[in-house]
């Protein structure tokens, strides 16, 4: 039998994915970004377990908001797809069950992409950094995994929703920002685009957990900045000058 491993459930989510959404936070995560804000979710071996069916039919409760709504399940975590085997078979049973799918990832799972997203409606992505370096600056990884998924993605034709976490010192900066637009401009069927500010929500997560935080002492990056990188970077995709 097939189970995976829940961190939690959101039942009413409004802002992963369109209309009124259902997020599935699933354990595990193979990155260690340094502004995560979740790192109670990197174990695999937490959470609660449950099979598709049992998930399936949780979800179907709340179909009547989905409906009138236009929305759906997320998948998230986490990383979603590093429970490729239970996340496939939930995947399917939502589209036959004819739940809006999304999958919010950061692109670092395992197995075969392909099959997963022929049952995905959407991907919310999470671009961590748009060059080696910088990816491994911030996640403590190389990004060959990453680039793999989102070949994936766009021979699939999975419509994109693009997110990027500006930090104060780390992925900020005007230069940064169109650096990644002309990133954003080589991936196809993106439908949107998200900047999204770094916060301090979760630093009390790494002291109750015994781990450092690697970004003590960093800001909360303001609002009114993330709206200023969030013009500098729609200006840039609208088609003017990205250098």
């Amino acid at each position: 039998m097939i189970e995976g491993r829940i961190h939690s459930i959101e039942s009413m989510g409004l802002v992963d994915g369109p209309g009124i959404r259902t997020v599935v936070f699933l354990q595990g995560c193979a990155l260690r970004c340094r502004y995560c804000h979740n790192p109670d979710t990197w174990a695999q071996c937490g959470g609660k377990t449950m099979t598709p069916d049992a998930l399936v039919g949780k979800l179907g409760r709340y179909k009547t908001y989905y409906e009138s709504s236009g929305g759906g399940v997320t998948f998230s975590g986490g990383e979603p797809l590093l429970q490729p085997e239970f996340l496939l078979e939930t995947l399917r049973r939502c589209k036959a069950a004819g739940i809006h799918t999304c999958v919010d990832t950061a692109g670092v799972g395992e197995g075969d992409y392909e099959e997963l997203l022929r049952f995905t409606d959407l991907v919310l992505y999470d671009v961590k950094h748009f060059d080696p370096a910088g990816y491994r600056a911030v996640t403590g990884r190389a990004m060959d995994e990453t680039s793999r998924f989102l070949e994936a993605v766009q021979r699939a034709n999975v419509p994109l929703w693009i997110r990027h976490v500006v930090v104060p010192g780390l992925t900020d900066g005007e230069a940064h920002i169109r650096a990644l637009a002309r990133f954003v401009r080589g991936i196809r069927n993106v439908q949107r685009v998200e900047l999204l500010g770094y916060h301090l929500l979760g630093k009390e997560k790494y002291r109750a957990l015994g781990l450092p935080y690697s970004l003590e002492g960093v800001p909360a990056l303001s609002e009114a900045e993330r709206e200023r990188y969030q013009h500098i970077l729609d200006t840039c995709l609208e088609g003017e000058s990205v250098t």
